[in-house]
């Protein structure tokens, strides 16, 4: 089990967040990802997507909706040689009693660990990079010790649930370039 992994959140990390993205028309990569999963994946990174999409508990868009932009976003990366080992994502609405029991929206680590019961990841040498605290806290909570922060203002951030904060995936793929034993 030497292979290494990185959970991506979505909207933020990948894709420009401009709130419950549910269309193609409306899914804007950020700048600079598509190099950066280009050079993660030189450097044998393989990737997992763990998003939170309770648009679809509020009903805003329905998990067809969610799945035909999920396909349209995998062929395009995989046009340019970028797949994905695994995307799960939690359909539950923060606020609704009948989604309160829910262990995979995150801060939950659910849906990190489901992912690696799926795919035998080991956690601890894992990557988790997000752009909300709720993501560090999930990737805590599972055992990813390695917990990057998508943040414009690199302030101080709190060293137990951050290990490194950043201001683009891209910028994160070039330090893993060059600190591949990190």
């Amino acid at each position: 089990m030497n292979d290494k992994y990185i959970f991506l959140d979505r909207d933020g990390v990948i894709n420009k967040d401009n709130g419950y993205v549910h269309e193609w028309r409306d899914f804007f990569f950020i700048d600079g990802v598509i190099e950066a999963l280009k050079i993660l994946n030189k450097l044998n990174y393989k990737f997992v997507v763990v998003t939170n999409q309770s648009g679809i508990g509020r009903g805003l868009f329905t998990k067809e909706q969610y799945y035909k932009l999920t396909e349209l976003y995998k062929k395009y990366l995989s046009s340019k040689g970028i797949e994905f080992v695994g995307i799960y994502h939690c359909p539950h609405a923060p606020n609704k009693i009948e989604d309160k029991g829910c262990f995979c929206r995150k801060p939950n680590p659910g849906m990190i660990l489901r992912a690696s019961q799926d795919h035998r990841i080991q956690l601890s040498d894992s990557i988790m990079v997000g752009d909300k605290i709720t993501d560090m806290i999930a990737a805590k909570n599972a055992g990813i010790n390695k917990r990057f922060l998508l943040k414009e203002n690199l302030e101080l951030i709190d060293q137990n649930l951050v290990t490194k904060s950043f201001k683009s995936l891209l910028e994160i793929a070039s330090f893993l370039d060059l600190n591949r034993n990190f």
